[in-house]
């Protein structure tokens, strides 16, 4: 299906990208394209990519069939623009970013029908090439954003693709995507960084109160070790839906916080299982 893959972006998403890639495409070449040079020599120096450069335009030569963009979003545009300018009216182009909605229309004023818009819900708080990891997107729902724009037959073979890697594919609106993903995704990762600072803020001179988290303060705030200029970018972009959901989870802590200042004992019990249900209700 694909010769030669271009992933813009060579760290831990894209990394393990490029390694699934290559286990469903052995004969594909890929490259990458980074700012940072040692994360392409450390690249080529895992067998992530087969070359790399810090240039754009290393893409005329290349001349990919696929360019995956696993950057921060906050960069798409600029490196949208960049890519408008070269011809690659042949590259197929998708996406990593956990953000969709006005990026998806951004990018396909610059990138035109044969971009589309994707998101595979998968991760871990860890970064960098050398943490990737060839099965992230194995049994992982991976949603795609078209448009009335999309090329179906540039949806099909983006499908296809990540099918091959072991994905369930699953297709949405792309302001759609951000309203769902701003709560179960966005909202949690905002909610783990803030408990971190509050217990930052709660450690006195005479105790530092990290030295003391049991297993269930390591589960709960593990995200919080994530990639802080990515989720940056990621509650910016999202702003509207993000300050939504931490609306709703303010004012659901304030209700938790009166239950236990009236030690109603009912009341709290039926809070804390209602709760609970919906807990077991997750695979």
């Amino acid at each position: 299906m694909f010769k030669r893959l271009c992933v813009i972006g060579v760290g831990f998403m894209g990394g393990s990208f490029a390694l699934a890639f290559r286990e469903s495409f052995p004969n594909c070449e890929i490259l990458g394209i980074d700012i940072n040079p040692y994360a392409i020599d450390k690249a080529i120096q895992l067998g992530v990519i087969d070359k790399g450069s810090v240039q754009m335009n290393n893409l005329l030569l290349f001349k990919p069939d696929l360019i995956m963009l696993a950057t921060p979003v906050g960069t798409f545009e600029s490196i949208a623009k960049e890519l408008s300018s070269l011809d690659l009216k042949d590259s197929l182009i998708t996406d990593l970013g956990s953000v969709k909605g006005r990026l998806v229309y951004m990018l396909e004023e610059y990138l035109g029908e044969n971009f589309v818009g994707g998101h595979p819900i998968a991760g871990t708080e860890k970064s960098g090439v050398e943490n990737s990891n060839k099965d992230l997107f194995k049994g992982k729902r991976c949603i795609l954003t078209p448009t009335q724009r999309t090329s179906p037959k540039a949806l099909e073979k983006i499908k296809n693709m990540w099918v091959s890697l072991g994905a369930l594919v699953e297709e949405m609106d792309p302001f759609l995507h951000d309203y769902v993903f701003g709560a179960v995704s966005h909202l949690p990762h905002a909610v783990a960084f803030a408990l971190i600072d509050a217990i930052k803020n709660l450690s006195k001179d005479s105790v530092d109160l990290f030295k003391y988290p049991g297993g269930g303060f390591k589960d709960f705030t593990r995200i919080a070790g994530s990639d802080p200029i990515m989720w940056r970018d990621i509650f910016l972009e999202n702003r509207e839906n993000v300050l939504k959901a931490i609306e709703a989870f303010e004012m659901s802590l304030k209700n938790l916080k009166e239950l236990i200042k009236s030690g109603n004992l009912q009341e709290l019990t039926d809070y804390l299982l209602s709760a609970k249900n919906c807990r077991e209700k997750i695979n």
